[in-house]
């Protein structure tokens, strides 16, 4: 929890404890539902909340604020999300039943009220959102695919309605379809610690 604090100072003590509160929830409920690997849950704060919340570091959300997290899991990056941005409502999405299961448990533990769920296909979503985030859930040109129309046209935001996305490794070839009109963010310039090294955050407007 200490290197939430480092990089989010100004949390208020509510978020502070829905923050402190995610480790015992999520390794309470991982022991019955695989949703993190179990050698990685005593990395719960910088593998996912932490990695979560690069998104905050890229973008504020402004109050009534719409996004849909595609193939949420156990609830990453939504549930971080949610906390850090209470007056934006999320969508968590995922067609595995069990994980959403977790994903809503420990949201309601934590007196979430700015989140839905939604055990189904983004394929079969039909609402409209401002943003689609994902973590490392499919290539992005199959993403861009099922999420096109779901993306809200009337713009809320400083940045254009679309994907931000976080992934790892060499992304070239499933950038390339988009050009210059996606941005790619290094989150070694957000965080300080070698596991950020190699991961980005991939920002395309839709």
């Amino acid at each position: 929890m200490n290197v939430i604090d480092t990089y989010f100072p100004k949390l208020s003590e509510k978020q502070k404890e829905q923050f402190d509160a995610l480790f015992d929830l999520y390794s309470d409920w991982n022991s019955r539902i695989n949703v993190i690997s179990r050698k990685d849950i005593d990395n719960l704060y910088l593998h996912h909340v932490l990695h979560s919340l690069a998104i905050a570091r890229f973008i504020h959300f402004k109050p009534g604020t719409s996004v849909v997290d595609v193939g949420t899991g156990g609830g990453f990056p939504g549930v971080p999300l949610a906390i850090f941005f209470p007056e934006v409502n999320f969508l968590l999405l995922d067609s595995i039943g069990k994980k959403v299961k977790v994903a809503r448990e420990v949201s309601q533990a934590i007196g979430l009220t700015n989140v839905a769920f939604s055990h189904s296909r983004m394929e079969d979503e039909k609402g409209k959102f401002d943003f689609v985030v994902s973590r490392a859930v499919m290539p992005l040109p199959d993403l861009v695919k099922i999420v096109r129309k779901n993306i809200a046209s009337e713009q809320k935001n400083a940045l254009p309605n679309g994907i931000i996305c976080l992934k790892g490794g060499d992304l070239a070839s499933e950038l390339s379809p988009f050009g210059k009109k996606v941005e790619t963010f290094p989150l070694g310039s957000y965080f300080s610690e070698p596991y950020f090294a190699t991961k980005k955050l991939i920002y395309l407007p839709l």
